[in-house]
């Protein structure tokens, strides 16, 4: 048995060494220092490696391994001296989680910690505040980096609408672009303060043009004025029902509602960017009141995420 072991450790060494050769490459290429190396390759190890700059995110999904608490703990013991190695980062500087493989983004508002450990990293000449302990995100969703650019790149001048809006990476590229006005919008408190935060870090603090709506944000579609905003961003959480919303969210049940609903605050011609993160995802675009929709998935699928993710992502034109 033990020679199988060593035999599949080093399986994992030779995949990790040929995806992380391919994929450093390419982020060197594009300045790109946080990124994902590997994601469950090879069944038996699990995990879902990120480089955010000097520090490895390691997520090991749950699963039914068949061992013990202890041979479990060896084994994980025996492969992180291999990403430490392989990947030329120290072993104290790898950020161990556990986490279920899920539909979608279900455990976004999930605290686990509260170790309050922030770091910084850049991410196109622009700053971030990223958290490895306390929650199962970092706070900077890696693959929607060329759908953030997209943002930065037509927002010049115009009025943004950043709904669900998480820790506010994209309110910052938006503002970054020459925003007019940039309005972000989430449920949670402690995600709102973060895009505040990101928002200051990059020297975006006039409340006048940037402002920070805690709020359900079902309800908040109700009270945007019509014909108003020219660039919407909406990435919701698959699933929600937080005990602060009237009702739960479900995005297959709903994406529709909320798309069109959404495009009655915007002007003609303006155009929203929808993304989902559910597996199974149907678009109902007959339902769509708009005049054009774009599936632009694999436009925005990032290198580090090329065949590994499963995510939809739609240019949606009022």
């Amino acid at each position: 048995m033990q020679v199988m072991n060593e035999e599949k450790l080093q399986m994992f060494r030779n995949r990790l060494t040929k995806v992380f050769r391919h994929v450093s490459k390419l982020a060197k290429r594009q300045q790109v220092s946080c990124y994902r190396v590997y994601d469950h390759d090879i069944p038996e190890f699990p995990f879902c490696v990120e480089i955010y700059g000097d520090k490895i995110y390691m997520a090991e999904y749950k699963r039914h391994h068949g061992m013990t608490e202890e041979q479990h703990e060896t084994w994980l013991h025996n492969c992180l001296p291999v990403i430490s190695d392989i990947l030329a980062i120290p072993e104290e500087n790898i950020y161990l989680r556990q986490r279920q493989r899920k539909e979608g983004r279900y455990g976004q508002y999930e605290k686990l910690k509260d170790e309050q450990e922030f770091f910084i990293v850049t991410e196109a000449g622009l700053q971030f505040r990223v958290n490895l302990t306390d929650y199962l995100d970092t706070g900077l969703f890696l693959d929607h980096r060329i759908t953030r650019a997209m943002v930065r790149d037509q927002s010049a001048g115009k009025q943004v609408l950043n709904l669900f809006c998480y820790t506010g990476s994209f309110s910052v590229y938006a503002t970054a672009g020459g925003a007019a006005g940039v309005t972000s919008v989430d449920l949670s408190k402690t995600y709102l303060a973060w895009a505040r935060e990101n928002m200051a870090l990059n020297g975006f603090t006039d409340p006048e043009k940037y402002r920070f709506v805690q709020q359900d944000v079902k309800q908040y579609l109700d009270e945007l004025p019509p014909d108003y905003f020219d660039l919407v961003v909406m990435d919701p959480p698959t699933f929600s029902n937080s005990k602060r919303m009237k009702d739960f969210l479900d995005i297959q049940r709903d994406h529709a509602d909320l798309i069109n609903r959404t495009l009655r605050s915007m002007k003609k011609g303006a155009l929203l960017y929808f993304s989902t993160n559910y597996r199974k995802f149907v678009f109902d675009a007959e339902m769509i009141e708009a005049s054009q929709i774009k599936d632009i998935t694999q436009t925005t699928m990032a290198f580090d995420f090329q065949g590994k993710l499963f995510r939809w992502c739609y240019r949606i034109t009022r």
